[in-house]
């Protein structure tokens, strides 16, 4: 992998994807990285050997732009790249709710844009990211988005209409799973437990669960079904589920998410 790629606004996320693309094989000398902070940046260089350099530096080397800033410094950065940025580089961006059009008005005419939405089980190597191509992407672009996201977990190829759809589920997704085990875990207290095993009890069930319905290849339906014994204990609580409308509530609150990476796209903050 002899490409050279940069990754500007290096926070978490993209601090998590360089970690990714070093194990995956790539050359720590073939990974350029931009920050805000000058000692962020020499932080990056002396824990992985990469190469701190500023933005437009980042333009003009790089093959490969991966833009990890958030939406709403995404113009500036825009601004401060476009004199820079030759329209045969790759541009990468992975900043919720903004199409690859805001990015295909701001740069060289032809630059090819993908869209990518991750989340933060990228600090895992457990991410789910799903990839867009902008008008000039083409399938090799594509697939050079994956081989750098895949090296964090999976990923999937979708229309870019279907990205806000996509935030809303697996962008945002963690955190209704990280308030499901936080309310259970309350749960558990109630019922007399202590937090800490309340919490281990609850973080591996979901492990456990994941799994299978990762590799089992069966129905979420078919796998509760196996767990609801008549007139047992399973049941019961299903059913307080239903009567305080949790279901139509999961639907609702992915409705507004998607709703908001809409007004976030027109640029409505």
């Amino acid at each position: 992998m002899s490409q050279k790629v940069a990754v500007l606004g290096t926070g978490k996320i993209g601090e998590a994807l360089l970690s990714g693309m070093i194990r995956a094989g790539w050359a720590p000398t073939d990974l350029l990285v931009t920050a805000r902070r000058p000692e962020r940046a020499e932080e990056l260089r002396a824990r992985y050997g990469v190469t701190p350099v500023t933005n437009p530096e980042a333009a003009k080397t790089a093959d490969t732009l991966i833009l990890t800033v958030k939406p709403q410094d995404m113009g500036t950065l825009l601004d401060e790249l476009g004199p820079h940025v030759p329209a045969d580089r790759l541009v990468i961006s992975g900043a919720a709710g903004i199409p690859t059009a805001f990015f295909e008005e701001r740069l060289a005419a032809g630059t090819p844009v993908v869209r990518v939405m991750t989340n933060t089980p990228a600090l895992v190597d457990e991410a789910m990211s799903v990839i867009s191509a902008g008008t000039h992407a083409t399938a090799d672009h594509l697939t050079h988005a994956e081989e750098i996201f895949g090296a964090v977990g999976k990923t999937l190829r979708v229309p870019e209409a279907q990205q806000d759809a996509c935030t809303a589920l697996s962008g945002s997704g963690p955190a209704y799973f990280f308030y499901l085990v936080e309310a259970m875990t309350d749960a558990g207290i109630l019922l007399g437990l202590p937090r800490d095993k309340a919490h281990e009890l609850i973080v591996q069930s979901a492990i456990g669960a994941a799994v299978m319905l990762r590799d089992s290849g069966e129905h979420p339906v078919k796998l509760r079904e196996n767990v609801t014994s008549p007139a047992g204990t399973t049941i019961s609580a299903i059913r307080e589920l239903e009567n305080h409308g949790v279901r139509a509530a999961l639907i609702a609150a992915l409705e507004a998410a998607r709703d908001r990476s809409r007004e976030l796209a027109s640029g409505n903050n």
